[in-house]
């Protein structure tokens, strides 16, 4: 895993090889960056980053600018390997170790992007419980944006805040807003 742009351009991240995970791949992040850097000033970005697993998604965005980054997990050695590596690198970068539903439900934090990378074998309604959590709780903010990762075997277009889905090998980002913006 890799920083691909930004201050950290080129570092590579060694994430202890038991934690259960399934990093984004350099492929699929790049193409997603390419579309975020085409709507977004990162340095005045607030992120959530849920199921966070490596913070491989944190990381790209702190690299860039971001100074607002909250990556959510519930394995406690995905959290301490994102707070350990954070500190390291002197990175904004908040890990929180929770029940992504449950910090959903209960959080007061708002967000310019939510970026979501649940395990891919979730059920469809899971995939649909974020999506309704984040709209129904209001937690992006004005513009925002809601990116869920999945395979390419889960169709999320259903949603009424669905926009659009881009595809790179195996993976697929769905994107998602307020009808309103």
């Amino acid at each position: 895993m890799r920083i691909i742009s930004g201050k950290f351009k080129g570092k590579r991240l060694i994430a202890p090889k038991k934690l259960p995970v399934r990093p984004t791949t350099d492929m699929a992040k790049e193409g997603l960056f390419n579309i975020l850097n085409n709507r977004f000033h990162f340095d005045e970005l607030t992120v959530l980053d849920l199921f966070a697993g490596t913070g491989n998604i944190s990381f790209e965005f702190a690299s860039r600018g971001a100074t607002n980054i909250i990556a959510v997990d519930s394995f406690p050695s995905c959290v301490q390997y994102i707070s350990k590596t954070a500190k390291e690198m002197g990175l904004p970068i908040s890990p929180v170790k929770s029940d992504v539903f449950k910090f959903l439900e209960r959080t007061k934090l708002l967000g310019h992007i939510i970026f979501a990378d649940p395990p891919y074998d979730f059920k469809d309604d899971k995939f649909y419980k974020i999506v309704d959590l984040v709209f129904q709780k209001h937690l992006l903010l004005d513009d925002g944006l809601l990116i869920i990762e999945h395979s390419d075997q889960t169709n999320l277009s259903n949603s009424p805040f669905f926009k659009e889905s881009r595809k790179y090998g195996g993976s697929v980002f769905s994107f998602f807003e307020n009808p309103l913006d």
